[in-house]
């Protein structure tokens, strides 16, 4: 912007523009933020002495400067001791003096002895010069000599600039830099812009704001690119592309980027992990707040890329929302009775959502005034999109993904947010029938309305839902609870190809604020085939016939080598790409990072063969016989402990460590072949008398080395003292009777180490990862089902009300919980934790 341009201001009398470029800015994942101090930090006052920094302006410095991954400098002609005694900045901000010749954390450069001795000269020519010119006062730097001429007349000011120019200005190896009232003349080759360089190189920012008044400070504002900010403050033709009138505006924006920022980084809301229910079709999954706010959905795979990731990133990820206009909080949230449909309820407003094959339906009903917002952001917020209104709603244009929004009646206001385009719209229901319907259909551009009423389609979506789930062979105790964890697991499953994800989302922390954030939206062997079983258990054998076809075409595509076997695939059972992070995003309440992929994919897990063989025979014993392409892959799975058991493996809770003898992984090689033999007896006539020795093997092998004469219990691996809630196992499997006294030493291990309150902690040894997380509702449940076993009921039915409670409104369960904050923590819906569940459900109803 140059000299004499105008701009239109909004509400709050910001530049637009500028306000969308500040918006932008603030979600870099690495921030320099500069500033020139005279002038823009400082009103310019007659005595330079005197030129203290405005309050605000060092409170939001402060501010800026404590956030993570955001540095802070001030950039000044001043010399470096001046501008510390002067501004009096905290020391989270970095100094820099003599436009870039000094540096707080040491000079760029060592004067040479030639230097040494050119800036001897130069100063003893400026002094000569300064004493024939009345209010002329010299400053000495280090590297330099400033000239400031702004008590001098003008005539004054004027003579000496001239015999500057002509005298020692001229020199060999004097650097120039003219600003307001003042010369200054270096021996270095320095300016703001080198200065700035330097600091985005040290600190490796992804983006620049420098903000200055003075003439010296165009040279900074040319080294600018990007998504850099300039910003010129007062009068003047400068190379920044944005201008205010003063330095009380320039605090202004200091504070709009402190305020943008921090939101970005903590998140916006951080609504606690459990309220947030979850909408299924068999294809892919969504997230809704409790407030009727879509924060998450991909599309078309639930390990495909986020058009909406509000709940990784906040408002600029992409949201979906609707409310009263009115305001207020909703009334309820509840799911539809044996459905995934979920109702969001306010005062006059119901909104119902659900997924139906290539479409999230938004159906609302009543007789208010409804607020709506429509912000889609594919590929996570990455590709920036415009929206087209259309008579019938929105064309969304710019990503290679064919979407839309059919919202007929409905009038949308379109504007740019930081880059993107949002949609907005007030809806009066009482003037459309108390009803509207809003239908975001994705791989479509198609905005003709649809034959069915959006009550007829709702009926057609629920009804196999509704058979489903009264098809469920429900246990005597806690039956809802069990029919929704079962409805929530049968959610996580692929119907297409039978794969079964371990949770619907990515990177939902196990610490809040810290880096243990993992992405779980693929599919686990062994979570998978857990996740079967407990529906098998149920009375439900389709999934689990899916998922073990899933297998089949996993194990045929290791070309006969099953022990090559990876622990996770994609949803269409494939290997992985490689685990990579996304840096505009700042995580769920600031967890970062957020990840994309599992590096957990090309680690070694043993115990992965253990619940394929469990299933197997499960689904071989309600069926009453075993398939041919089924014993396929119980021969497959023997066959892998066979020729791997003896290894050492990264373990169940995938620790980035060295591989060690893991108790849990050699329980689960055992149980994979007594499960084959199992099979063998119940439902064939062959004998494989070399499976039962290696299934003796195995036995004697894990049942001596696991145990830790020291600890009295097993432990989580062969010579280490520390417990395993995984460990619990050796009992759970049946390779130790319930009443075998090794059995009852590690639950009460298992109990005095690692259980808290309401939860049992996997583990407390140490990870390699820093930060501390919650407990596992898995390792909770395993403790119940050890309760039982070991006589101890009154316990499990007190444990397993504890854990009831943690859920969240809708029931739906993360992965962990923390007693402390009492709050839910890790992915969501975890299918580990509801399967849990519906397991010590069955078991207190036996």
């Amino acid at each position: 912007m140059t000299l004499g341009m105008t701009v239109d201001l909004d509400r709050d009398g910001f530049d637009p523009e500028l306000r969308s470029a500040l918006a932008q800015l603030a979600r870099v994942p690495h921030l320099l933020v500069a500033c020139d101090y005279d002038g823009t930090l400082a009103p310019i006052v007659e005595d330079p002495s005197a030129a203290a920094p405005i309050p605000e302006a060092v409170a939001a410095l402060r501010s800026l400067a404590t956030l993570p991954q955001t540095t802070v400098a001030v950039v000044s002609g001043r010399a470096l001791r001046d501008l510390a005694a002067l501004s009096r900045l905290p020391s989270e901000v970095h100094l820099v003096g003599s436009h870039g010749s000094e540096f707080d954390i040491g000079f760029v450069q060592r004067l040479a002895s030639d230097l040494v001795e050119l800036r001897s000269r130069l100063q003893t020519e400026l002094e000569r010069i300064a004493a024939e010119h009345p209010g002329v006062r010299l400053e000495n730097k280090p590297a330099s000599v400033a000239v400031h001429l702004r008590t001098a007349s003008r005539a004054v000011a004027a003579a000496v600039t001239d015999a500057i120019r002509c005298g020692p200005a001229a020199w060999a190896g004097v650097h120039t830099t003219e600003g307001k009232e003042v010369v200054e003349l270096s021996v270095l080759a320095s300016h703001k812009g080198t200065a700035i360089d330097e600091l985005r190189r040290q600190v490796s920012a992804g983006a620049v704001l420098f903000m200055g008044d003075d003439v010296t400070d165009e040279n900074a504002f040319r080294q600018l690119s990007g998504k850099d900010i300039g910003v010129k403050v007062g009068a003047g033709e400068t190379a920044a592309n944005f201008r205010v009138q003063d330095p009380l505006q320039a605090v202004r924006i200091l504070a709009l980027l402190l305020d943008t920022r921090r939101h970005w980084l903590f998140g916006e809301r951080a609504v606690p992990i459990e309220r947030h229910s979850m909408l299924a079709d068999g294809r892919t999954v969504a997230l809704i707040s409790p407030d009727a706010r879509v924060s998450w959905l991909c599309h078309p795979r639930p390990d495909s890329a986020a058009i909406f990731a509000d709940l990784l990133g906040g408002a600029p990820a992409g949201h979906f929302s609707i409310a009263p206009q009115r305001g207020g909080h909703p009334l309820g949230q509840r799911y539809r009775p044996g459905t995934m449909t979920v109702e969001t309820r306010w005062s006059g407003l119901t909104v119902t959502d659900w997924l139906e094959g290539d479409s999230l339906m938004r159906r609302l009903t009543g007789n208010t005034v409804v607020r709506v917002e429509y912000a889609p952001r594919p590929e996570f917020g990455q590709v920036p999109v415009q929206l087209q209104p259309l008579t019938d709603g929105l064309l969304v244009l710019g990503t290679s993904e064919h979407l839309c929004l059919y919202s007929p009646g409905v009038e949308w206001d379109v504007v740019d947010d930081g880059g993107h385009d949002t949609a907005r719209a007030v809806i009066d229901l009482s003037k459309m029938n108390g009803e509207a319907l809003l239908e975001m259909r994705m791989r479509s551009h198609n905005l003709t309305a649809h034959p069915l009423s959006a009550g007829e389609r709702l009926e057609l979506v629920e009804q196999p839902w509704r058979e489903w789930a009264n098809s469920l062979e429900l246990p005597s105790v806690e039956k809802e609870v069990v029919m929704r964890s079962a409805l929530t697991l049968r959610g996580l499953c692929h119907f297409e190809g039978g794969g079964v994800i371990a949770a619907a989302t990515t990177s939902l922390p196990e610490t809040l604020g810290g880096i243990r954030n993992w992405d779980y939206r693929f599919v686990w062997l062994r979570d998978g085939a857990m996740t079967v079983k407990a529906l098998v258990e149920l009375g439900s054998l389709t999934e689990a016939e899916a998922f073990l076809r899933w297998v089949d075409g996993v194990v045929d595509r290791t070309g006969g080598h099953p022990e090559r076997l990876h622990p996770l695939y994609t949803v269409d059972g494939y290997e992985l790409g490689p685990e990579a992070v996304i840096e505009s995003l700042p995580g769920y309440a600031g967890s970062r990072p957020v990840r994309v992929g599992n590096a957990a994919n090309k680690q070694l897990q043993l115990d992965v063969f253990g619940p394929v063989a469990d299933v197997l025979m499960a689904v071989a014993d309600k069926r009453g016989k075993i398939r041919h392409e089924e014993w396929r892959v119980m021969e497959a799975m023997v066959q892998a402990c066979s020729q791997r058991w003896h290894e050492p493996d990264h373990g169940i809770w995938e620790a980035r460590l060295p591989p060690r003898h893991h108790v849990y992984s050699k329980v689960m090689s055992w149980m994979t072949v007594d499960r084959a033999l199992q099979v063998l007896e119940r439902h064939t006539t062959e004998e494989r008398p070399e499976w039962v020795e290696l299934r003796d093997r195995i036995a004697e092998n894990v049942l001596h080395q696991g145990w830790h004469e020291g600890t009295k219990a097993y432990t989580v691996a062969y010579g280490f003292p520390e417990m395993d809630a995984s460990s619990l196992w050796i009992g759970l499997s049946g390779l130790l009777a319930d009443d075998d006294p090794r059995f009852l030493d590690t639950v009460l291990a298992v109990e005095a180490e690692l259980r808290s309150g309401p939860v049992v902690y996997r583990y407390k040894w140490d990870d390699g990862m820093p930060g501390k997380e919650g407990g596992f509702h898995i390792c909770t449940a395993w403790l119940i089902e050890a309760y039982l076993r070991t006589g101890r009921r009154a316990d499990a039915e007190e444990l397993f009300d504890q854990m009831l409670a943690t859920a969240g409104p809708t029931g739906l369960l993360p992965e962990q919980y923390d007693p402390d904050l009492e709050r839910g923590l890790g992915n969501h819906p975890q299918a580990y934790s509801h399967l849990g569940l519906i397991r010590c459900a069955q078991l207190l109803g036996r």
